[in-house]
């Protein structure tokens, strides 16, 4: 094999990677309930980011905050579509794992509550 087709061939297999990932973001936000909420959450964040005109620090905080809790909602639906798949009937152990991961999800959101509010009240009260 040439070096050329090698790096056709790691073309297409590089695309087809992006593109498998693509399609599962798709889904996540098309199908999933809390994938159309995060969705919004962060238009919305998003949205008073811009109108507050906070600082890029800020901005890094904010996106790593939206970032994280949409990353761990979305693997928090891949386990639970695993889950039911290997055991649809309620298991002890199966429980646990949704709960955890539903709990991760939980956890990056109140973190990532608690600093949007530690930067976007102290711009907020000078307009009140």
């Amino acid at each position: 094999m040439t070096q050329n087709s090698r790096a056709i061939v790691y073309r297409q297999a590089l695309n087809k990677t992006f593109t498998t990932a693509l399609n599962g973001i798709c889904y996540f936000f098309k199908t999933e309930r809390n994938g159309k909420i995060q969705a919004v959450v962060a238009l919305f964040t998003i949205l008073a980011a811009c109108a507050l005109h906070i600082s890029a620090i800020e901005w890094v905080l904010v996106l790593f905050c939206i970032a994280s809790v949409i990353a761990l909602e979305m693997v928090n639906t891949a386990l639970e579509h695993l889950c039911n798949h290997v055991h649809e009937d309620y298991h002890p152990s199966i429980k646990i794992i949704k709960d955890v991961a539903a709990g991760a999800v939980l956890f990056a959101s109140i973190i990532s509550v608690i600093t949007g509010l530690i930067i976007f009240i102290p711009k907020i009260l000078p307009m009140l």
